[in-house]
């Protein structure tokens, strides 16, 4: 659904201003290539902190299941 909204927005911007929609087109993927390496970078955050979450509730979940 994102997609669609994208693309129907972008279809809008072509018809309001066409050179600026060829210059999003162009600096899209460069700017999310860019943007890239924060993203690997929070997920590994996001699955350390999950993992630490885990390893302390640990105990509780055996405790609970007896």
């Amino acid at each position: 659904m994102k997609t669609l909204i994208a693309i129907i927005l972008w279809c809008i911007l072509f018809v309001l201003c066409w050179p600026l929609a060829l210059v999003m087109i162009i600096l899209f993927p460069i700017v999310w290539l860019l943007l890239l390496p924060f993203k690997i970078v929070g997920l590994s955050i996001d699955l350390v902190f999950k993992l630490i979450g885990a390893i302390l509730l640990f105990p509780f979940k055996l405790v609970k299941s007896l």
